[in-house]
């Protein structure tokens, strides 16, 4: 059967089962899907930069080649005296704005700063590969803040709180993409009973995932323990494709 036959049949069996045509996605030769997207390429670098890089919108973001904490040990921390090294920090987009590279530089005390669409992770996928030396490999957990009076330390500051899920990449041969939607755009907790989180949220305990900037919590930000990946590459892909006019 020619490519184009198949194509066309495919098109139709999912026609018959009830699939929307605008959710089709192909994939394209490197795993990822094809269409318009935005691109976020974070750079390891073994030297930390100095220059000015706020308002900087040029898709990358530089972290330290080998640094970054350890997310496990981040968590129950107080916000405000943690380290900002190899931390992006992520804002919802004004209204009428989209995806755009605040701050460049998160190998320096302020740590980077990334803009997303407030409604990212019901509306968009991403998807991620690693590049570079091989061998090299990166965890990124995607952390936030809670009050902290409801947890062990009692203080009214902000104390952080990091998903149990982490996206591990490691640099291989003819690496692909892959969708890292669910580490990278929602944040997995244990939520308390009788907590403040716990109202806030309806009631909810146990294990949640919650979608970036839910609003019962806050600080939201992408941890990256890096040990010497030299590129991550970040695709952002809307989830329909726009019916054609």
């Amino acid at each position: 059967m020619r490519p184009i036959q198949f194509f066309f049949i495919s098109l139709l069996a999912i026609a018959l089962i009830g699939i929307p045509a605008s959710r089709l996605v192909l994939a394209t030769g490197n795993g990822a899907p094809s269409g318009t997207h935005y691109n976020l390429n974070i750079i390891g670098v073994p030297k930390d930069k100095t220059a000015d890089m706020n308002n900087n919108d040029g898709h990358r973001i530089f972290v330290q080649l080998v640094g970054g904490e350890d997310a496990t040990k981040l968590s129950g921390q107080i916000f405000s005296t943690i380290t900002k090294v190899n931390k992006i920090f992520l804002y919802p987009a004004p209204s009428g704005e989209s995806f755009k590279v605040l701050d460049a530089n998160a190998t320096d005390a302020s740590g980077a700063a990334f803009q997303l669409p407030a409604l990212v992770s019901t509306t968009w996928t991403v998807w991620a590969r690693a590049l570079g030396t091989p061998k090299g490999t990166s965890d990124t957990t995607t952390c936030a803040t809670t009050a902290g009076a409801d947890l062990v330390l009692g203080t009214a500051d902000d104390e952080v709180i990091c998903s149990m899920a982490t996206l591990h990449m490691e640099r291989t041969k003819n690496a692909k993409f892959s969708n890292v939607s669910g580490t990278l755009l929602f944040i997995t907790i244990d939520v308390v009973a009788g907590t403040t989180l716990s109202t806030c949220l309806g009631g909810l305990t146990g294990t949640q995932t919650l979608a970036l900037f839910n609003t019962c919590l806050q600080n939201y930000f992408w941890n990256y323990q890096n040990n010497g990946l030299k590129l991550l590459q970040l695709r952002f892909y809307p989830m329909t494709v726009p019916n054609p006019t």
